[in-house]
């Protein structure tokens, strides 16, 4: 039997170490090529990062100013506003005190127009009694003696009438005076009702550019939620407001946010706490939690109706807000149970639709 050579039994060897080098190699060319790409890309961003900050810090100055000229038209307006009162006031005396007088002259008339009767009629008498006296000059000295008295009360009418007159002549010049000090009084009130309109127009405008302020940092919040959480259906964005599904933080008929509820929270509240931190201290912004239940209603102990349990729904938001570091002072929370739907219909879909939590970036 024929025994075959020692060679022929042992398996043939496969050198694979160069196609392994050369494996290497492409790889660390890629690692390479990666990193180049990455340092490249935090230089740029790094550049943008610092253009922003200086145009953010630019803008911080722009509002300190605006600040500032907003209190001190307020003050001006304020006093301006007390200015006119006070003036308000003086020209409603001084018309009292006309009135007043003008009483007092029509009074004083009076008594002229009844002194003047009486001299008239007095004049009378004694031109009558002087006929008399001629026609009987050999009266007694009675008739002279009665003649004198009313001649006596003639000269004393006389006397009343010209102090009357003298009266109306000096109540004249101070109704003259009081007149021309209402007109000043007047122009001066016109005057400062046009500048406290015109103060009122620049407040209007400091008011709205601090609106549009609020709906930029609004609308750089919701920016920024959409980069976070991306296109989902059950978190939208609806006008103004941020919309959360209730399946997606509470179990049904709870209102307790769970594990996995938090961490669908966590970033919107660190959304919340970035953009807040930009936004300056004189704008009066809050986040109002709004609470949203489906028609049907539920009744337990826990919940007495859909007002209870939406409520307690946006509390328990607004609760975690406060433990993630948001002030109180800039949260709210609202319950409208099942009163605003979004859908009319009775469906589930319409029931899902309307279960919900809305996030709202408002003014205080």
């Amino acid at each position: 039997m024929a025994i075959a050579p020692r060679n022929a039994r042992r398996p043939s060897s496969i050198d694979i170490w160069p196609g392994f080098v050369d494996a290497l190699s492409q790889l660390l060319m890629v690692i390479i090529f990666v990193l180049l790409v990455f340092t490249a890309g935090q230089f740029y961003l790094s550049a943008a990062l610092s253009g922003r900050d200086a145009a953010l810090h630019k803008l911080e100055h722009q509002i300190d100013a605006l600040s500032q000229l907003l209190a001190l038209e307020q003050a001006t307006d304020k006093e301006l506003r007390q200015n006119a009162a006070a003036l308000s006031a003086r020209l409603k005396s001084a018309e009292t005190e006309r009135g007043q007088l003008s009483l007092e002259i029509t009074a004083l008339e009076g008594d002229l127009a009844a002194e003047r009767q009486k001299l008239a009629a007095a004049q009378q008498e004694i031109a009558t009694r002087d006929n008399r006296l001629r026609q009987l000059s050999g009266r007694t000295e009675q008739s002279e003696a009665a003649l004198n008295a009313q001649k006596t009360i003639s000269s004393s009418a006389l006397g009343k009438i010209d102090m009357l007159n003298a009266q109306i002549a000096a109540l004249r010049d101070q109704l003259t005076r009081i007149a021309a000090a209402l007109d000043i009084s007047e122009a001066k009130v016109k005057e400062q009702q046009g500048q406290i309109v015109e103060l009122g127009k620049r407040l209007n405008l400091a008011l709205v550019n601090k609106v549009e302020e609020l709906a930029r940092y609004r609308s750089e919040f919701f920016g920024r939620l959409r980069e976070i959480l991306g296109d989902r259906p059950d978190i939208r964005i609806v006008g103004d407001r941020f919309v959360f599904q209730s399946e997606v933080l509470f179990a049904p008929g709870s209102a307790e946010l769970g594990d996995d509820a938090k961490k669908e929270l966590a970033p919107v509240i660190a959304a919340l706490k970035e953009i807040s931190a930009k936004i300056p201290p004189e704008i009066t912004w809050i986040l109002r939690v709004d609470g949203h239940t489906d028609r049907r209603p539920i009744s337990n102990s826990q919940f007495p109706s859909n007002w209870e349990l939406s409520t307690a729904r946006a509390i328990s938001v607004v609760r975690f807000a406060v433990e993630e570091g948001v002030p109180a002072a800039r949260l709210a929370a609202a319950g409208f149970a099942d009163k605003q739907p979004l859908d009319p219909r009775n469906s589930e879909d319409a029931y899902r639709r309307n279960r919900r939590i809305e996030l709202k970036l408002t003014e205080r």
